[in-house]
């Protein structure tokens, strides 16, 4: 009887290349669940981003992961819109959105609050030039650091946001997790 304990022992014992190949695709599983399940939530495939500047401080923190609602399914309320009819999001008035300066593709999108919006050939702010187009004027929370608006540095220089720049909505923060997404960047 013992024998056949040892035989089948040695039976149930996988090849350890077959166990590495089943777990790596267990991975792929997952991951692939994941991103058709973020695509139908949030519209987009890869709806987070992690916060690499204090630019939005105290409402979002370096490290932070934030999951982003695609620009297709929300409507930007800009922080003036925010004030008139009460609508906050993370503990300020207005959408936070993420977007790519100057609309180039390959560089990192900013976070930052949607202020309000400006038509073509009205001023971007008070005495400021001229909006070559219609676009938003957007700044981070953190008034130590950003204490102007985007297109008055160098982040956006004279440029509204435009809306094809949007990549989408800021929706949800969870602390300290962008820190993994971080250290491998």
């Amino acid at each position: 009887m013992s024998e056949i304990n040892k035989e089948n022992s040695v039976q149930e014992q996988e090849n350890p290349w077959v166990s590495l190949g089943k777990d790596l695709l267990s991975v792929v599983a997952v991951l692939i669940i994941f991103m058709v399940l973020s695509k139908l939530a949030f519209g987009l495939w890869t709806p987070m981003v992690a916060v690499e500047s204090g630019s939005m401080e105290p409402h979002m923190q370096v490290g932070d992961i934030i999951f982003i609602k695609s620009v297709d399914r929300v409507n930007v309320i800009t922080n003036e819109e925010g004030q008139n009819i009460g609508y906050t999001s993370f503990e300020n008035y207005g959408d936070v959105i993420l977007y790519r300066p100057y609309g180039e593709e390959g560089v990192t999108p900013i976070i930052h609050r949607a202020m309000y919006r400006v038509e073509t050939g009205e001023p971007m702010w008070e005495n400021g030039p001229i909006a070559p187009y219609s676009g938003y004027i957007t700044k981070g929370d953190n008034v130590i650091t950003n204490t102007h608006f985007d297109q008055e540095g160098q982040i956006s220089y004279e440029m509204p946001v435009r809306d094809e720049w949007i990549i989408g909505i800021a929706q949800y923060r969870i602390p300290y997790l962008g820190y993994i997404r971080l250290f491998f960047s």
